[in-house]
């Protein structure tokens, strides 16, 4: 198996019906930053790019003008994953290095988080590089508002890519903006025409080149922030180092009992054996194999946790962990140390 930072980083391109993300993927195919990349598009009936952009009907890959490797889904996301990595492997197509998968406007993105994170298959393979939702500056307040769906991809997101903001309103724009933050303050907005293909390589959040800034990007203060009708984003800052054990202990138990009540949780780890932090990531009831950083991506040297809930306590969440790590630093052998 390829060590973890070897693994093909797989970005995930999600929105609601209408939100651009077709416009944004079809401006980023013609890009030769994207010459090492795959594209798998979801639903080929449903998106409007060129014929002769996507899988023809003997199911072959097409190779695109500037090198990228396009085709369609036409079964399920891990028959059509493990298909493309042993056409690289044979040679059958460029040997990509990322790989680009664009959702249909109606997913619900957290199935397909948990397919990637999950499956022993694809974990020797791939590794979640980020989640990229874009947004309608027109329509994307009110199809939050009364679509699950839509709610539920700008929750997850590491980055908000905001679309048609040239047939907005800067008032409308604002509000949408606020909007986002309410429901995912981390994540941080752009507009669609900053957004060209270098985003892919800088929105990896687990890119060991741009980690550390990526970090400080989604991690900050403590506490519960912008509550949202139907989810709210808790921030836990801790002083003293963490059991690794303890913790894992910990999360394992949280994530069997809330665990559908847990859309995402990231973390910054100060371990009390380690010089050097620790990042995790997980999606509902999984969780993406925790690393070492190679430094701190800045001076605070706390441990930071942010989760996106659906109705768990801030301080519930607090004092549990308390009470494990303590737990943990009572027993805690010589040799304790991170996976």
């Amino acid at each position: 198996m390829s060590s973890y930072r070897e693994l093909i980083p797989l970005t995930v391109l999600t929105g609601f019906l209408g939100s651009g993300k077709t416009t944004l993927l079809n401006r980023w195919l013609r890009d030769p930053r994207l010459s090492d990349a795959a594209v798998l598009i979801n639903e080929f009936g449903e998106i409007g790019l060129d014929h002769n952009l996507v899988e023809p009907l003997d199911g072959a890959p097409v190779l695109l003008a500037n090198g990228c490797v396009c085709c369609s889904i036409r079964d399920d996301l891990k028959s059509a994953l493990l298909r493309l990595d042993e056409r690289r492997r044979l040679g059958a197509v460029p040997a990509f290095r990322r790989l680009v998968i664009e959702t249909t406007g109606l997913a619900d993105p957290v199935p397909i988080l948990s397919t990637l994170l999950n499956d022993p298959e694809l974990r020797h393979h791939y590794r979640l590089g980020a989640v990229l939702t874009t947004v309608d500056a027109v329509n994307g307040g009110r199809d939050i508002a009364q679509r699950e769906e839509a709610l539920k991809q700008v929750a997850v997101a590491d980055r908000l890519v905001i679309s048609k903001t040239d047939l907005a309103t800067p008032a409308a724009v604002r509000a949408l903006r606020a909007q986002l933050a309410a429901i995912n303050p981390r994540a941080g907005t752009l507009d669609a025409a900053a957004a060209d293909a270098g985003l892919l390589r800088a929105a990896d959040v687990y890119d060991p080149q741009s980690l550390p800034a990526d970090v400080a990007a989604w991690l900050g203060g403590e506490g519960a922030h912008h509550h949202h009708p139907a989810y709210q984003t808790l921030g836990l800052t801790l002083d003293e180092a963490i059991d690794w054990t303890a913790f894992g202990l910990w999360l394992t138990m949280l994530l069997h009992v809330h665990g559908n009540r847990i859309l995402r949780v990231k973390g910054l780890l100060r371990l009390a054996d380690s010089d050097t932090p620790v990042v995790i990531n997980g999606v509902q009831h999984l969780v993406h194999p925790p690393f070492h950083l190679a430094r701190w991506p800045d001076d605070d040297r706390r441990s930071r946790l942010v989760f996106i809930t659906e109705g768990l306590a801030v301080d519930a969440l607090r004092e549990s962990l308390a009470v494990f790590n303590q737990l943990g630093a009572r027993f805690r052998p010589a040799t304790d140390c991170a996976a």
